[in-house]
């Protein structure tokens, strides 16, 4: 599948799923995917006024625990399905948080943003889903300010058995059938043990953290290695 094709197909899937996308989430990593965000917010130590971005933003539940970390910082939210922006936007305004959270409907790889704009890039679950990513890697860094950091939480690939075997026939066959169950939705939860076979593994996607500039680059599995946190420090050249 080429970039093209693979953007088309990722934004079809995610209009299709959005409105079970919370439910799903819950049900596929076992309630786990809010814990792993907990501990990243933790490893992040945002400060009041921060300033945030939030990529592949989804229905905008970090995009909102940034913000309420930030306390008064600006937060941004993008995502190129504007199905899940809608219930994103749905949260933040029953929330009242309209005045510090922008949402925005872009590109990962192409961002709207002047360079050294945020004092955090964030992606959650969303790398694995873009055509390029080292493009995306290298924006992420242009647009976070010197001294900033970059921060992906993501699905990952456990390596010590038995667990990896088990993982993966729960990824590869039933989490498949649990989309047909559950949402009717057998192809599009297809692509997420698809998205994943081609992904970096934790060593080697802080290689490519390196590879785009980012300093002091830490790297946490998750869970048995089901997901991983990355973060890394932007120098202080301009961009």
């Amino acid at each position: 599948m080429d970039a093209d094709s693979k953007q088309k197909h990722v934004h079809a899937v995610f209009e299709s799923i959005a409105p079970k996308y919370d439910m799903m989430n819950d049900l596929l990593s076992f309630r786990r995917h809010k814990a792993w965000r907990r501990f990243t917010m933790r490893k992040m130590d945002m400060k009041p006024g921060q300033t945030s971005l939030d990529l592949c933003c989804g229905t905008c539940d970090w995009t909102i625990a940034l913000a309420k970390a930030s306390e008064s910082g600006k937060t941004v939210g993008l995502d190129f399905s504007q199905a899940m922006l809608d219930i994103g936007q749905t949260k933040v305004d029953k929330l009242k948080l309209g005045d510090q959270i922008t949402l925005v409907q872009g590109n990962a790889m192409d961002l709207p943003f002047p360079d050294n704009s945020f004092d955090f890039v964030t992606i959650g679950f969303g790398l694995r889903n873009v055509p390029d990513i080292v493009r995306t890697l290298k924006e992420m860094k242009r647009v976070v300010k010197p001294g900033g950091k970059i921060v992906c939480l993501e699905l990952s690939k456990p390596s010590w058995q038995p667990f990896k075997g088990i993982y993966y026939f729960y990824f590869e066959k039933l989490l498949p059938l649990m989309g047909k169950w559950f949402v009717k939705r057998y192809e599009q939860y297809r692509w997420l043990p698809e998205s994943l076979a081609t992904f970096p593994d934790l060593q080697a996607l802080a290689e490519l953290f390196r590879g785009v500039g980012m300093r002091d680059v830490k790297a946490y599995p998750l869970t048995g290695g089901v997901a991983a946190l990355h973060l890394g420090t932007k120098g202080n050249e301009s961009v």
